[in-house]
């Protein structure tokens, strides 16, 4: 049976139950065990070592298991607007709302937060250290200290133009470059030759360089500029044949018992997510475009 005639098969009543088993002890006889979802998730999820352990709760609690695309959010979600993906776990909102306004994506939901880093060499050449991160990325600009960018229109690029463009400076020259690639390898590239860079805290974490964290608010309570927020969206099924009742499952796995994953996850002993789901005040815009009006 395709996928489009089973979503019509298993129907409302089904999909209640596959919600209704998050309560349960997690057995994986589900109406969606056996089957594979197959999600497009940023490198940062990935490279923190996050989503291996995700993927694993989901697993054991339907039974289902999750084939990962890894890649920057702007190449994830052109993977679901192509249709080759059930969902998608991203961290960039100006191109999830894209995405959300041209009719791909549905109900969407948050689901954790962590922060960026403004790492660099030990010896700190631009003295960005303790900085703001606008100030810090003008001590970068002005003293021509070398700076790699992923860019790649991941969700760590989008915020890196917006720190410069808000920073007033448009980098450019021989102390800038961009590597193209994921968060790890661009977090390496930077070690290799003495760079600053942006990254986030879960693979920075999670990745041996030598590089410190010279701009460093905490992921309690991050700063606007520095909060990196990941969301889930399952691919709409009216635009393509997709797997939607289980990606339903994954999002109600990631905003129940993944949460308490999240919240438990550590690098070296170190958080590296706070689980967002959970709230006593949920923030119902979260699964339309932020600038989405009646």
């Amino acid at each position: 049976m395709d996928r489009r005639r089973y979503l019509q098969a298993l129907g409302v009543g089904s999909a209640l139950s596959v919600a209704g088993c998050l309560g349960d002890s997690g057995s994986p006889d589900t109406p969606v065990a056996g089957q594979s979802l197959t999600l497009a998730a940023a490198t940062t999820v990935h490279d923190s070592g996050l989503l291996a352990d995700l993927s694993a709760g989901f697993e054991d609690a339907f039974g289902s298991s999750v084939a990962a695309l890894t890649r920057g959010t702007g190449a994830a979600l052109r993977t679901a607007s192509d249709g080759d993906c059930d969902a998608v776990l991203v961290h960039a909102r100006p191109l999830e709302d894209e995405f959300l306004r041209a009719g791909h994506g549905v109900n969407r939901r948050a689901v954790m937060v962590n922060d960026f880093l403004v790492a660099g060499p030990p010896g700190d050449p631009a003295g960005a250290a303790g900085s703001d991160p606008l100030a810090a990325f003008r001590a970068i600009a002005d003293a021509g200290a070398p700076f790699v960018s992923r860019g790649d229109r991941s969700g760590t690029h989008v915020r890196e133009r917006r720190l410069w463009r808000e920073a007033g400076v448009e980098p450019a020259g021989d102390w800038y470059s961009e590597t193209g690639q994921g968060m790890g390898r661009t977090l390496l590239t930077a070690a290799e030759t003495d760079a600053y860079t942006l990254v986030d805290r879960g693979t920075f974490l999670n990745t041996e360089t030598g590089l410190v964290a010279h701009v460093d608010r905490g992921v309690d309570d991050p700063p606007e500029l520095l909060r990196n927020e990941y969301a889930v969206i399952p691919v709409n099924p009216a635009r393509h044949d997709v797997a939607y009742v289980l990606a339903m499952a994954y999002v109600g796995y990631l905003t129940s018992l993944g949460q308490d994953r999240i919240e438990a996850f550590r690098v070296d002993g170190e958080r590296a997510f706070r689980p967002l789901a959970r709230t006593r005040n949920p923030e119902f815009e979260q699964y339309a475009p932020s600038d989405w009006a009646p």
